[in-house]
């Protein structure tokens, strides 16, 4: 009866005590809106008189439009501009970018990797292009700590 109970509890502690900490797919809006703002605080001056965000969200997987509208909420919130959710290519098709010197009246994010490492961690890679000599690469590391997420590390990758 012993081994039988102490099985048991291998087994359910296998399957459930392995798994301590916040599961990031669960935060999804949030870690990304971490990562997103990560990026608008790095390099402030690409931010200077822009007149809009976009977020490029064309490669968020398993997100809702409810989470994509809360992401472009915190951003409007927060920077007080005309933020949307449009790509590079979109961009041009709007007439936002100017072909001659290779640049935006405003500031695009894109998150190009997200690596989900551990249980409550999140490497992501992305980057804010305002033109192209005026762009960066970051790698944000989001973690959770007490229930909140946070950025435990950013460090630039590029610079242009």
């Amino acid at each position: 009866m012993r081994k039988k109970l102490l099985t048991i509890f291998i087994i359910l502690f296998s399957l459930t005590g392995c798994s301590l900490g916040a599961d990031p797919k669960d935060h999804l809006p949030e870690t990304y809106i971490i990562a997103l703002d990560a990026l608008m605080k790095e390099d402030d001056a690409l931010n200077s008189d822009m007149k809009y965000i976009s977020i490029d969200m064309s490669n968020f997987e398993n997100f809702t439009e409810k989470d994509k509208k809360k992401i472009l909420k915190f951003f409007e919130d927060n920077y007080q501009v005309k933020v949307m959710d449009a790509s590079l290519d979109e961009l041009k098709k709007k007439g936002l970018f100017n072909a001659d010197n290779m640049s935006l009246e405003g500031v695009l994010l894109r998150i190009e990797k997200v690596d989900y490492k551990l249980v409550n961690n999140i490497r992501f890679v992305g980057s804010k292009y305002r033109s192209g000599l005026g762009a960066i690469g970051l790698e944000i590391t989001v973690h959770e700590v007490d229930g909140e997420w946070e950025v435990k590390k950013s460090k630039l990758t590029w610079i242009s």
